[in-house]
């Protein structure tokens, strides 16, 4: 039985970069037909966990961007 090697559903990335390469790295997994069903829904589940931490990562920089734009400079809040 091959095991992925996705962190816990619970765990949240240290950034977009490394949320991106996981996310990734699962989606071949994935693909790869190889696991279990419930490795797979495990694998869904974090994927999706993934996806949304990557879209909402993209929409606080696009915010900072129209913000900049604008002639205005805030600081962009890391959560």
């Amino acid at each position: 039985m091959r095991k992925t090697n996705a962190a816990p559903l619970s765990t949240e990335p240290a950034h977009y970069e490394a949320a991106l390469q996981e996310l990734e790295k699962l989606v071949l997994e994935l693909e790869g037909g190889q696991m279990p069903l419930d490795q797979l829904l495990a694998g869904y589940q974090r994927g999706a966990q993934l996806l949304a931490y990557c879209r909402d990562k993209l929409a606080a920089v696009e915010q900072q961007i129209k913000v900049l734009d604008g002639g205005e400079l805030k600081p962009w809040a890391q959560e």
